[in-house]
């Protein structure tokens, strides 16, 4: 474990700058989904309505954060800890990769033609900007005040509950409610992979190829061991919230005037 140099922030991090980075990405998202005229429910239906209705406010939601990640300086805060916490959870994030490799493999491939295949690629967008918009520059605004049991928690809170737009674009509540709880043990994963590895590009790989997954998974077909996609990362989930404390115990990410310096 070794430290990483002292970095330069344009912005000293704050609470509510995180949280208004983070209602302005969910609003933008719904925004732009609203004004694509694609119901949530009708995403996966082809290639025009995957892109309108998903692919289009992930590449506006990727430029805005990008934007904003630069003119505040966040970019090594926001993608990196001090120091990664011990290996040994990484058992967590391997379980949803093996979740991911099931719903592959249960994928009717057949029913895929080049424009949905195209559209699905740009998902793995939502891995760089859910990611970025929760346990990064969120985290990072929530380090300059609380400590790290907070930050796991109300980060991966606020993750879960971006998905209540998909009620207000479509999808039924209950629906919406359940994919909210599912939502916040998948976030916990990808916090632990965080912490383990130190860097959040991980996390942002493997949630960018997640939603892939299920997205593929749902279109045409799906194979006889679909089901079994969702059991595993179910247990992932609960395997996390039991080992989330290891990654937040000794961990020294407070950030202070000691660990990055203003510009002038």
């Amino acid at each position: 474990m070794s430290e990483s140099p002292t970095a330069t922030l344009r912005v000293r991090p704050r609470v509510w700058i995180g949280l208004a980075i983070w209602l302005a990405y969910t609003a933008l998202v719904f925004i732009v989904g609203t004004l694509s005229g694609v119901p949530y429910t009708q995403f996966g239906r082809d290639g025009e309505s995957l892109f309108l209705g998903a692919g289009l406010s992930l590449i506006v939601g990727a430029i805005f954060l990008a934007i904003t990640t630069s003119l505040l300086g966040w970019w090594r805060p926001a993608l990196f800890d001090r120091k990664h916490s011990a290996r040994w959870p990484l058992f967590v994030p391997a379980l949803m990769v093996v979740a991911l490799l099931i719903n592959l493999a249960s994928t009717d491939w057949g029913s895929y033609d080049g424009a949905f295949f195209a559209a699905s690629l740009v998902l793995l967008l939502v891995g760089f900007t859910e990611e970025l918009a929760t346990r990064g520059l969120l985290l990072t605004s929530l380090r300059s005040r609380f400590g790290e049991l907070w930050v796991w928690f109300i980060s991966t809170a606020a993750f879960a509950l971006m998905h209540l737009v998909n009620a207000l674009m479509g999808q039924d509540l209950g629906t919406t409610l359940a994919q909210v709880g599912m939502a916040f043990l998948g976030g916990t994963v990808f916090y632990i992979l965080r912490r383990t590895t130190g860097t959040l590009i991980w996390a942002m790989v493997l949630h960018g190829f997640w939603d892939f997954s299920t997205f593929a998974v749902g279109h045409g077909t799906p194979g006889p061991l679909a089901a079994l996609g969702g059991t595993v990362y179910l247990i992932a989930g609960i395997a996390g919230l039991a080992v989330v404390a290891f990654v937040i115990r000794g961990s020294h990410e407070r950030i202070g005037t000691d660990s990055y310096a203003l510009t002038k």
